[in-house]
């Protein structure tokens, strides 16, 4: 099943009126639409790789069987900003449960040193990637075209779910429950 929002509307905050507006902000944030898969209609999974900030090669093969919760973020994005407290309360809850779920930011924009130093002052505890100049953002396959975004991927690393804007706790929790749920 899939549930979304028409990204083309007369609403000043949806993505064709924010690509229109010319505010100079640099970049489009999501409108909050949120996109569930039901596991007999998801893709093929993501061949996602990419450097964490301390220089450890990653990929996203190396969470099968979790649940992954990928976000798109920078540092320079509001929304981003605005919703980093979410992901790591969740990141922070699933954790001490012992739940079979791994986090990985994807930095956009940002330098290590930069990224390092905001993810420290906001005690965001659960890794990223470093800013591979879009390459990962392509492996995404048109995914991630706003910032933020977090997807869901299931444990066979097939995108389950995904929120283009900013995701409150609430929901990324249920959604991830829901993935947990149906893991394959």
């Amino acid at each position: 099943m899939s549930l979304g929002v028409s990204a083309c509307g007369s609403d000043a905050g949806s993505i064709a009126a924010q690509a229109r507006s010319g505010d100079g902000k640099g970049y489009v944030s999501g409108d909050g639409t949120i996109e569930r898969l039901a596991p007999d209609t998801r893709s093929s999974p993501l061949t996602l790789t990419g450097t964490t900030m301390q220089g450890t090669p990653w990929k996203v093969a190396d969470a099968r069987s979790h649940v992954l919760v990928l976000n798109v973020w920078g540092q320079w994005c509001g929304p981003c900003v605005a919703e980093m407290p979410h992901l790591q309360t969740v990141w922070a809850q699933l954790s001490a449960a012992g739940k079979p779920v791994e986090f990985m930011g994807v930095n956009y924009r940002d330098g290590v040193q930069t990224a390092e130093a905001f993810l420290r002052a906001n005690k965001i505890t659960y890794p990223s990637l470093q800013d591979d100049g879009g390459a990962t953002l392509l492996a995404l396959r048109g995914k991630a075209n706003t910032t933020p975004t977090t997807l869901i991927l299931d444990g066979q690393g097939r995108i389950a779910a995904r929120v283009s804007g900013p995701v409150t706790a609430a929901t990324l929790s249920g959604l991830v429950n829901d993935v947990l749920a149906k893991n394959p």
